[in-house]
């Protein structure tokens, strides 16, 4: 389980989109044609729409969850260098996995193109990773921080 902390709830926020994605997915696809990843196509030609479903998506992002798990962890950074690796996950988050996510479980009854859903996807996961996940220092340490 990742560490009390942003990280779990980071991990908490990707996981919601990549559920997003999930559940639209069983909701909506009747045949495994009509399923746009060929990996999970297969997934769900072999063993159902369910079960392959399920198996896919818990495979495809176990290592997501291992790392957010571990870094939140190991990671100890000073307060500038954590705000520029959390803008930066948040980023490569945003982009590949939330708005992958968010423009694949909408593709089934949103039918705008893949880029404007994954860009307001990843825009999405951005205002909500800003509203909700704090820095992890106090407030009294970035004060501390701006007058050196």
């Amino acid at each position: 389980m990742p560490k009390d902390n942003h990280w779990k709830k980071r991990t908490i926020l990707v996981f919601a989109f990549i559920l997003l994605d999930y559940f639209s997915t069983l909701a909506f696809c009747k045949v495994p044609y009509e399923e746009a990843n060929l990996f999970a196509r297969t997934f769900m030609e072999v063993l159902g729409i369910p079960l392959g479903l399920t198996l896919f998506v818990m495979i495809a992002n176990l290592p997501i969850y291992m790392t957010l798990s571990l870094d939140s962890h190991i990671i100890r950074l000073s307060y500038r260098r954590a705000i520029l690796v959390e803008i930066f996950v948040d980023t490569v988050f945003a982009w590949f996995i939330a708005g992958l996510h968010f423009s694949g479980g909408t593709s089934w009854f949103w039918y705008v193109p893949d880029i404007a859903r994954q860009t307001i996807g990843a825009t999405a996961y951005l205002v909500i990773a800003f509203l909700l996940i704090k820095p992890h220092k106090s407030f009294q340490d970035s004060q501390e921080l701006l007058c050196m």
